[in-house]
């Protein structure tokens, strides 16, 4: 793949042939949003229904069904269900007359203002919403390749790569080794390896008990390491072994075709390895000319591209100070946006941007952890004002009550997301 001029995506030297426009509603601003997942599709639904008819929002997400990574950990563990975690667009069509476009997203011509589709064609903006979420760096794990995700699923995107990894779970032979490579920093979701490793073991606690989880971890510190580690002495005493970069955690390579991970030269024969890869922004924001590095530098106040003041970037794939990548921070963000797209749309009022963030973890049954943080927008970054973590040592009605609590939160950023 080579990146010509104008941000489009092409093979060789041939050029991406595009079919005329399509238009929708010529006279109204035009705001185009390609992802449909906790950045895009908030945005896209507050646009349509804070503008009232207008502004013309066309949403384009290749999957008909959309699969939630966030709380995937949970259907790992058997706490929830595949189809739980699915949602679809046609609330968002028929309710708030978005223009859902199920095609993948190749390329932006920033000087001609247009998104072009692996299906043909393209389509116009005034605003462009990218929301891709994140891809993967190949060649950060040695061994390992997207060409290997069926053998050693990340499962770090929500669906099938979920379910990949769950039947592997399953099928592993008693008294087998699950190895989990966990990723470098940045990455989506802090918590979501460990709280990972907190479902595979509550599974295999009660099915295959003598089974072993092993971590090779490139970083010194995780996200709420102490709760992960208590609930582990507490509720999985000797089946969880993390291995860090004092003991060669960040040394790992992995073999897919005999199922082994060397890790600092030891080689392990494993049942199931799960690598989650280092990351970097979804295709697209490169394909358009708006990374620096890995990611997407943005107006901390706008979500805008610190590129081009007509994109706005939202969620996982932004670079854009202190807020982790998180679904409840790329719904932060999206309303943010969505704000400030509205006001520059149709001239009404910008409010001033106010974000937050909060991710539940789930340890063991009822044992539900969190921390989160408010943060407001300066020149430089989206910074941190003040922050909260649960706190080691409570009792198991506070836990039971988090755990709760994050259900209640699914269900309502679901519903914000997809009406």
């Amino acid at each position: 793949m080579l990146l010509n001029r104008r941000g489009f995506l092409g093979t060789g030297a041939a050029a991406l042939s595009l079919a005329a426009p399509m238009v929708r509603a010529q006279g109204k601003p035009r705001v185009v949003v390609v992802g449909g997942g906790a950045g895009g599709a908030t945005a896209a639904r507050y646009i349509a229904k804070d503008s009232d008819g207008a502004i013309d929002v066309t949403l384009i997400e290749p999957t008909r069904t959309y699969y939630t990574c966030f709380f995937s950990n949970l259907y790992l563990g058997g706490f929830r269900t595949l189809e739980s975690l699915g949602h679809t667009y046609g609330t968002l069509a028929s309710e708030y007359g978005i223009n859902v476009v199920h095609d993948w997203a190749l390329g932006v011509d920033r000087d001609a203002k247009t998104v072009a589709l692996a299906g043909g064609g393209s389509v116009p903006y005034d605003r462009l919403i990218l929301s891709p979420g994140i891809d993967f760096i190949e060649g950060s794990v040695p061994g390992w390749s997207l060409a290997a995700q069926n053998a050693m699923p990340h499962a770090y995107k929500g669906g099938s790569q979920t379910e990949l990894l769950k039947a592997q779970i399953e099928d592993m032979e008693e008294g087998g080794t699950f190895v989990m490579v966990a990723p470098p920093n940045p990455f989506r979701c802090p918590p979501g390896p460990y709280e990972r490793v907190s479902m595979v073991a509550s599974y295999l606690k009660e099915n295959n008990p003598t089974a072993k989880i092993i971590i090779a971890d490139p970083k010194e510190k995780f996200s709420k390491q102490g709760l992960f580690e208590e609930g582990w002495n507490q509720h999985y005493s000797g089946m969880i072994t993390r291995i860090g970069p004092d003991f060669g955690g960040e040394n790992t390579s992995v073999n897919p075709d005999d199922m082994t991970v060397d890790i600092d030269g030891e080689v392990i024969n494993a049942s199931v390895v799960n690598v989650i890869p280092a990351q970097k922004a979804g295709l697209i924001c490169e394909a358009a000319g708006l990374t620096d590095g890995n990611w997407a530098p943005v107006v901390p106040a706008t979500m805008q591209s610190r590129m081009d003041e007509n994109v706005h970037i939202l969620g996982d794939a932004s670079q854009q100070g202190d807020m982790p990548k998180s679904g409840f921070s790329a719904n932060s963000q999206a309303k943010v946006c969505a704000n400030a797209v509205r006001a520059a749309l149709t001239d009404s009022k910008a409010f001033p941007a106010r974000f937050s963030n909060t991710c539940w973890s789930l340890i063991s049954a009822d044992n539900g952890v969190k921390v989160g943080a408010s943060y407001e927008a300066t020149d430089e970054k989206i910074a941190s004002t003040g922050g909260f973590i649960s706190d080691t040592g409570e009792d198991a009605a506070v836990r039971e009550a988090t755990y709760e609590e994050s259900i209640g939160w699914y269900a309502g950023i679901t519903s914000d997301m997809f009406g």
